[in-house]
């Protein structure tokens, strides 16, 4: 080789290096770090409430973990458990999928070949199920897209992967854990569809064929158990759903079911609700369930607005954090081929308004607050009740405090999550592609005189322990009657 290809060969091993020493833990942490006091809507706030002190204690911790970490899924959990500072929610941190192949094939480990395993095939856990006879934990159950096993081994009921269609889970995989607690009740360790845990605190059988771990639910496959209480079915079929649908529970009660507010769903609502707009309108009680509904598009919920409205609704607005970074969205709006000219035009305007305002937060609307009136106010339904839950977040939310505005709504349930007040998400690429940061945009006028965040929302009429989940509906529907 002669000494002008050598220099070449020598100058792409060392750039490949550098690059590769770029994309460690350690700096990736310091890009996120950056990123995130630089451009997130809440980065400040939060500082000025919990103090720079704590702040700093906190980077130090982290920095000091980040520096010992080469795996770059750990890094990524850890990095994320730092962003845990701030909020709970309209955060994320994932790994870039086409970077986690290529880091997959290089280093040959992967989570298939290290991951825990039961390997018990579906006709032995059925021979070994038959032996079974009262409902448990121990069975056959789906949870799209997985089938899951759960077989008892020692103080301890394991779910591993039967099958995982379309997924990255394979064969055998433990994907959860539950343990009884000295209280006896039961709590859980789950793993998310990255391979990062989850602990879960509450596990409960419903019924004799459905089990709920926080936000997981699961069907029973095999043994198939006879369901004695109508109201379990009902409720199964409701909390499983991934489709809205409307019905008649009684001659004066019409339950809605609303899974998702995810703009895909829009116009299933829109559809149902107006095929359905003289019967909703010839009874006296509306129950909307929204449990576990963790929000998506606020354009999904304005159909259903009229059927609750009796006086004018105030909605409180947003103001955007401006940033070169932050600004880029609003081009990608206008570049986007689906937003119409009228949309195409509000963006431009915003863009032109927040680039003039650099490193300030802005208004893109002319009011603070807005007021959204109708003309026409519904005799029927007289009573609406929207059953709530600590899963219902972001847009979810944000529909609850236009409704409760309302004098017919009353809200059942428990307090839901709080996750609203810093929202709109942008995401972003690390330098080296190894990652991708999910932050917000903008934060809400509410703050600091009706803060949701970290508070939720609360129900009206609280729904303890003592109500069977699946009572929920018919416990509601008895309030709405009486009053």
């Amino acid at each position: 080789m002669n000494f002008k290809k050598l220099s070449v060969f020598l100058f792409l091993i060392i750039s490949c290096s550098t690059f590769a020493q770029k994309c460690s833990c350690q700096d990736n942490f310091n890009w996120l770090k950056k990123n995130f006091e630089e451009n997130d809507a809440g980065f400040q706030f939060v500082i000025d409430k919990k103090g720079p002190a704590a702040y700093q204690n906190h980077n130090v911790l982290f920095s000091q973990k980040a520096k010992k970490i080469k795996d770059l899924n750990t890094c990524r959990d850890v990095l994320f458990d730092w962003m845990l500072f701030f909020r709970p929610g309209h955060l994320s941190l994932s790994v870039n999928q086409d970077f986690a192949k290529k880091s997959v094939s290089e280093t040959n480990t992967t989570p298939e070949k290290e991951w825990e395993k039961l390997e018990i095939n579906e006709d032995q856990l059925k021979k070994n199920l038959s032996n079974i006879s009262q409902p448990g934990f121990e069975g056959i159950w789906v949870s799209a897209p997985y089938t899951i096993g759960v077989a008892k081994r020692n103080n301890e009921y394991i779910g591993y992967i039967l099958e995982a269609k379309k997924s990255k889970w394979k064969q055998y995989q433990v994907k959860f854990k539950i343990k009884e607690n000295p209280d006896k009740t039961y709590s859980a360790v789950f793993f998310l569809g990255d391979y990062s845990s989850q602990k879960i605190n509450e596990v409960k059988l419903i019924g004799n064929n459905f089990l709920k771990m926080g936000f997981v639910s699961l069907q029973r496959k095999f043994p198939a158990y006879q369901e004695s209480n109508p109201e379990i079915t009902n409720y199964v079929e409701s909390v499983t759903t991934q489709n809205p649908f409307l019905k008649e529970i009684s001659s004066q009660t019409i339950l809605l079911r609303i899974p998702s507010f995810d703009y895909s769903n829009k116009k299933v609502i829109d559809s149902i609700l107006a095929a359905n707009k003289q019967l909703i309108l010839s009874k006296e009680n509306l129950i909307i369930d929204v449990r576990n509904n963790g929000g998506g598009s606020d354009a999904s919920f304005q159909e259903i607005i009229p059927y609750l409205y009796t006086n004018p609704i105030r909605i409180i607005g947003t103001e955007y954090l401006s940033t070169v970074q932050n600004n880029k969205r609003m081009e990608e709006f206008i570049a986007n081929p689906d937003w119409s000219v009228e949309e195409k035009e509000w963006a431009r305007k915003g863009l032109e308004k927040l680039n003039s305002n650099l490193g300030k937060f802005v208004s893109l609307e002319d009011a603070i607050v807005q007021e959204s009136k109708l003309n026409i106010v519904y005799t029927n339904p007289k009573n609406i009740g929207i059953i709530i839950n600590e899963n219902n977040a972001s847009t979810t939310e944000e529909f609850l405090l236009q409704a409760k505005q309302s004098k017919k709504v009353k809200l059942f349930g428990t307090t839901t999550q709080g996750i609203l007040d810093i929202s709109n998400m942008h995401f972003v690429d690390s330098p080296c592609k190894d990652l991708k940061l999910g932050y917000s945009l903008s934060k809400s006028f509410r703050i600091p005189g009706m803060q949701i965040d970290g508070k939720g929302i609360q129900p009206d009429y609280y729904l303890d322990k003592s109500i069977p989940e699946y009572d929920w509906v018919r416990f509601t529907e008895k309030i709405l009657k009486a009053n």
